[in-house]
């Protein structure tokens, strides 16, 4: 048997479905469906019942793809072993992005990987804060951006920057948010995003601190540039990053009610233990690089503004 046959084992076990399976795979449905069927001629077993659903792992196959994972997992620290002897970079990692890309220098990382590790592959997906810690917690994700508190013992953790949010109005209801107080504020129509964010804990907590119901008239958005939109064209308020709120607000796009200014930390996360893999090592330092002189200029600037 070979290896890729065993990769197509366990892609159609973990996506229950042959096509699926071959779109993951970048490969026909057909060579996927081949692939199984000369596995299970070679191992004299049926590893799958097909269903209305898709494909069923037998009591065999369920067996056996344990051990499949096993030798794959073996193949590829082989390979990872051979990568540290060589000093060479070379695989493929899931990361997950969160905001919007110039908030998190997802242009500046790429850039960067592409330049030192020509040969490490970066696939992104983009998830709310909440959602991406809980898929790199899981292991659907190698790694992750992520907004909020501290990540916690699961996860090693490096922090890059401390972003500050206002609450942004359309520009057309700045009387309303001039002389509006807490519960006005809160009666109004939000924009937040799911409730597993970090931009929707924000809100509550704001709210809650000051013993006021949270805001119950919502449309929900999961991108900031969505978001962004949506205050700008006059749907409701929400919270938008300060340089963001304060460009638009020096357009006359929107306004600012100026009794919030609340401070968060953008993380970078992988599940504890996971830092010394040479590929996310590799990734942990160019993230240092690219976010240091940036964390000391800041540092700079507060000095001298004190």
């Amino acid at each position: 048997m070979e290896l890729y046959q065993l990769r197509t084992f366990a892609a159609v076990a973990e996506e229950g479905h042959l096509t699926r399976a071959a779109e993951r795979l970048h490969v026909s449905q057909p060579a996927v469906s081949g692939q199984i069927k000369a596995l299970e001629q070679e191992l004299g077993v049926r590893l799958f019942e097909r269903s209305a659903s898709g494909m069923l792992l037998t009591v065999a196959g369920r067996e056996l793809l344990r051990h499949a994972q096993r030798v794959l997992t073996a193949a590829e620290e082989l390979k990872q072993s051979a990568r540290r002897l060589t000093g060479e970079i070379a695989g493929v990692l899931s990361l997950g992005t969160v905001s919007n890309p110039a908030a998190i220098r997802l242009g500046d990382l790429l850039s960067a990987a592409v330049r030192r590790y020509p040969r490490l592959e970066l696939q992104l997906h983009h998830e709310v804060s909440g959602a991406a810690l809980e898929a790199v917690r899981e292991g659907r994700l190698d790694a992750s951006f992520y907004f909020g508190d501290v990540p916690g013992r699961d996860f090693a953790a490096l922090r890059l920057r401390e972003p500050v949010y206002r609450v942004a109005a359309p520009a057309a209801w700045a009387a309303r948010i001039e002389t509006a107080g807490w519960a006005e504020i809160a009666a109004m129509p939000w924009i937040l995003t799911p409730a597993i964010s970090t931009h929707n804990r924000l809100v509550t907590h704001l709210f809650e601190e000051q013993g006021i119901e949270p805001p119950q008239r919502r449309v929900e958005a999961d991108q900031e540039s969505v978001i962004e939109t949506l205050v700008v064209s006059g749907v409701g308020v929400s919270l938008m990053r300060e340089e963001l709120a304060l460009e638009r607000q020096a357009a006359g796009e929107v306004c600012i009610w100026d009794k919030a200014r609340l401070r968060t930390t953008l993380w970078f996360v992988c599940a504890a233990g996971r830092e010394e893999d040479p590929l996310l090592k590799s990734l942990f330092g160019l993230l240092r690089e690219i976010w240091q002189p940036l964390d000391a200029a800041a540092q700079q600037r507060m000095a001298l503004a004190g």
